[in-house]
């Protein structure tokens, strides 16, 4: 079993930046894609960014490119997700997920992850 936990959430004002990160304990993540996803209020859980087992391949949603920057740290089972520009539309529960697999079809796909966090909420004040 994989154990997920996310810190760095908070409340910033818009313009400003937040880094979350994510540490995994109970089974090594160095061989599976990992991702971020975000709820908020109202709305569905919805894909933020991902990235392969080696850091070669990411994927952003659109509503986050050229602002977000997803990042790993395998040696220490990490995994981060650095948020500058923020918006008050980006105000969510982020959490992070991993898959089983180190495939990386679908990495966008609620559906295709096997381990949660409980999630870490960022506000950002306009």
């Amino acid at each position: 079993q994989v154990q997920l936990v996310e810190s760095g959430g908070g409340l910033v004002q818009a313009g400003g930046s937040l880094r979350l990160s994510c540490a995994a304990s109970g089974r090594t993540l160095s061989t599976s894609a990992v991702g971020w996803f975000r709820q908020a209020p109202g709305k569905e859980r919805e894909s933020v960014a991902a990235i392969s087992w080696d850091g070669g391949n990411t994927f952003y949603a659109d509503s986050v490119k050229g602002r977000f920057t997803i990042s790993r740290d395998n040696r220490n089972n990490t995994m981060y997700l650095q948020m500058n520009s923020l918006k008050p539309e980006d105000t969510a529960v982020y959490y992070c997920a991993a898959r089983r697999s180190g495939g990386w079809a679908a990495v966008g796909l609620i559906s295709e992850y096997d381990y949660w966090g409980q999630g870490t909420q960022v506000t950002v004040s306009s």
